[in-house]
């Protein structure tokens, strides 16, 4: 299997690297995530360097559960396509969320309460 830095150079307008969820924290990548919806789509890979590095998640199917539980409850209206999809990376586990371009656009984050 190829290395992650061989299949994604650097961060471009259909990817984005996260390293964390950061679940208390999740403006960034929601907007991100709307963002996609809004356009012709894209993937967020959690658990990935700024660089492209691998670095792992602590635990892959927690921060998966936290992610489309906040997708669902920050994003106005309810996107229908996205994809959370565990993989392996250079021996660290990683999490890649892939959204479609949406049909009821516009998608927004709001912050919630």
């Amino acid at each position: 299997m190829p290395t992650l830095k061989k299949l994604l150079v650097a961060e471009a307008t259909e990817y984005e690297f996260k390293s964390a969820a950061e679940a208390n924290k999740p403006r960034s990548w929601l907007k991100t995530v709307s963002a996609f919806a809004n356009g012709v789509g894209g993937s967020i890979y959690f658990g990935v360097s700024d660089d492209g590095i691998a670095i792992g998640l602590s635990n892959a199917r927690k921060a998966a559960e936290q992610i489309s539980e906040l997708i669902e409850a920050r994003i106005e209206s309810a996107i229908k396509n996205i994809m959370l999809e565990p993989l392996n990376a250079d021996g660290r586990d990683i999490l890649r969320v892939q959204i479609s371009g949406g049909a009821n656009t516009p998608y927004y984050y709001y912050p919630g309460g």
